[in-house]
């Protein structure tokens, strides 16, 4: 019997119609819960963790499992600078979206109050689209029903787009995480629009949004250089900028998209800053 709040190893197996999770010797977990066939898409046959978040699904009432790669992880410090492609049916990710991970701590900003939040990274990247997170079933993108159910349509970030990473070494991280916290702590106390209180008040797509508090936060610590006012201006930026600053451990890679049927091809947004386009060609990822 799987038990909350509880991490678990296994082979993602099917056989049949079950699906589970297959531990060492003869254990089984998640046999009797819901694991999205997203998963299977991906990772059948491999080996991957798994655990139960506290949502059940809407259409069996099960609970719903969460799974995510066995990779191995560092106890180097750290901060990985995401740039995330343009959903192409949400007109509000047209410029794409900026995240920032802070030692295992995502940091994610947005004009929606619910959505300013510390995520863990197999939240924030491999969430089911099942329940809340799914997309409705009835227009394929946001929607709260009459009966209460909501769909927030913000399953695994990973499954919905590709991702740009800059990752980097040497960094006050402690400081860093500090700043973001208060960021955070101000958002959520701010006064609330009584027309629109889903919205983030203090939203502002020139100073105050994804891109610019992650920006100001990087340049209260000291990295001063770093500018940017749009997703990926502010990546290439950052990015340019940790690999010519002496101290600093720096690589930069993709996360391809984790296509699904939930979710169509994510796109490129255009650089807006020229400077960046030159400093984009020389950046060299990794894979």
């Amino acid at each position: 019997m799987t038990e909350k709040n509880k991490i678990y190893k296994g082979i993602l197996t099917q056989t049949g119609k079950k699906t589970f999770l297959q531990g060492k010797r003869e254990d089984i977990y998640f046999e009797n819960e819901k694991i999205w066939s997203g998963y299977l898409d991906h990772w059948k046959g491999q080996s991957v963790y798994g655990r139960l978040l506290p949502q059940r699904d809407y259409e069996d009432n099960l609970p719903i499992v969460i799974m995510w790669p066995n990779v191995p992880e560092t106890e180097t410090p750290f901060v990985e600078l995401y740039y995330n492609e343009r959903l192409v049916k949400y007109w509000s990710s047209s410029l794409g979206h900026n995240a920032i991970n802070v030692n295992g701590q995502i940091f994610n900003y947005s004009h929606l109050l619910n959505e300013n939040e510390i995520m863990s990274a197999e939240e924030y990247f491999f969430r089911p689209a099942i329940g809340e997170f799914a997309p409705s079933p009835n227009n394929d993108a946001f929607e709260v029903l009459d009966n209460g159910q909501v769909y927030y349509d913000k399953f695994g970030r990973n499954f919905m787009r590709t991702i740009h990473v800059v990752r980097v070494e040497g960094i006050d991280t402690d400081h860093l995480s500090q700043v973001y916290c208060r960021e955070l702590d101000l958002i959520r106390s701010a006064k609330s629009n009584p027309k629109k209180p889903e919205k983030y008040r203090g939203f502002n797509m020139f100073t105050r949004s994804c891109s610019t508090i992650i920006r100001d936060g990087l340049n209260e610590i000291g990295l001063t250089k770093i500018k940017g006012v749009f997703p990926f201006d502010l990546f290439v930026s950052a990015a340019h900028h940790f690999l010519k600053t002496e101290g600093l451990n720096t690589s930069i890679y993709k996360k391809p998209q984790l296509r699904v049927p939930e979710a169509p091809p994510s796109a490129m947004t255009p650089l807006l800053n020229l400077r960046n386009r030159f400093r984009q060609k020389q950046l060299h990822y990794e894979n």
